[in-house]
């Protein structure tokens, strides 16, 4: 169990549960909040990110990227840990499993969701799968930025509202933005690594100043975010809040240019913690407000 758990890597899964739950707080501010159906999107949204972890397991050791040199935390397929074949099955059981939530979700939704859901697997498979992955060709940042931001959060807030606001995609710019920090930070940890094994990401392509600037651009976006809604929407005061996370945001884009290589593991945890930290403000300001 302890091996399954390593493999889901609970650390990043701050990805899918931020952007719903700020969906999820949105919609409150503005009505009552369907619990039922809160539970079940969450559900199908770490599904769907542990069964990508698991595919991104298997492929990325099948095409040969993770191997000896890697620096980053332990991958189970490439240290032995589980066999390809469990892990590709376990890939499928959680694809499929979120399925079943995903089929609740739908009959509520509609057609939207039906896309949302199928096209969110099938990323999630050809991130690292197939003959010629996306995340092998520089668009990995943008998938991300998209699906766990951009479709995450407003899609979140469709299944609770029956509508799509302009404050949800500003939200889910938010969110895409600083799920895309915590894949820079992973691409740039193992730049050198993917360089030699033809996995050319986006990091690999602008190169590491170039990775360090997308971090700080990224997380200033998210702020930028909350610039807009205070001054174009009536949220009131209590989004200045989320400005006490800016010392935060400013020493991590600061100190990730000045740490390279395995120094790059901390910044996965504090990136995604920095993200917790500011989605379960800007929620607690939705709802108390």
């Amino acid at each position: 169990m302890l091996v399954w758990i390593q493999a889901a890597r609970i650390k990043t899964l701050s990805a899918s549960f931020c952007p719903v739950l700020i969906g999820v707080a949105l919609a409150g501010n503005e009505g009552n909040i369907d619990f039922t159906v809160f539970i079940c999107t969450l559900l199908a949204a770490l599904l769907i990110q542990i069964g990508t972890n698991l595919a991104n397991d298997f492929y990325d050791f099948k095409h040969g990227v993770d191997n000896e040199n890697r620096l980053g935390p332990e991958r189970v397929t490439q240290k032995g840990l589980l066999k390809p074949l469990q892990v590709k099955k376990g890939m499928i059981v959680a694809f499929s499993i979120s399925l079943f939530f995903g089929l609740y979700l739908a009959y509520l939704g509609g057609w939207p969701i039906v896309l949302i859901g199928s096209i969110s697997i099938i990323s999630g498979i050809f991130y690292t799968g197939g003959s010629k992955p996306y995340g092998y060709i520089g668009l990995g940042d943008i998938f991300v930025f998209i699906f766990f931001g951009l479709i995450a959060v407003p899609g979140t807030y469709y299944l609770q509202t029956n509508i799509v606001s302009l404050p949800s995609i500003l939200c889910g710019v938010a969110c895409g933005a600083l799920s895309t920090a915590l894949i820079v930070v992973n691409n740039l940890r193992d730049i050198e690594n993917d360089k030699k094994s033809g996995k050319i990401t986006l990091a690999v392509r602008i190169g590491e100043k170039g990775a360090c600037w997308e971090y700080a651009f990224m997380n200033i976006i998210a702020y930028l975010v909350i610039f807009f809604l205070i001054f174009f929407f009536d949220f009131g005061l209590g989004l200045y809040l989320l400005f006490f996370l800016l010392p935060l945001s400013y020493h991590l884009s600061k100190k990730i240019f000045s740490n390279r290589g395995a120094d790059l593991n901390q910044f996965i945890g504090l990136t995604a913690r920095h993200s917790v930290l500011y989605s379960i403000l800007l929620s607690l300001v939705f709802i108390l407000q």
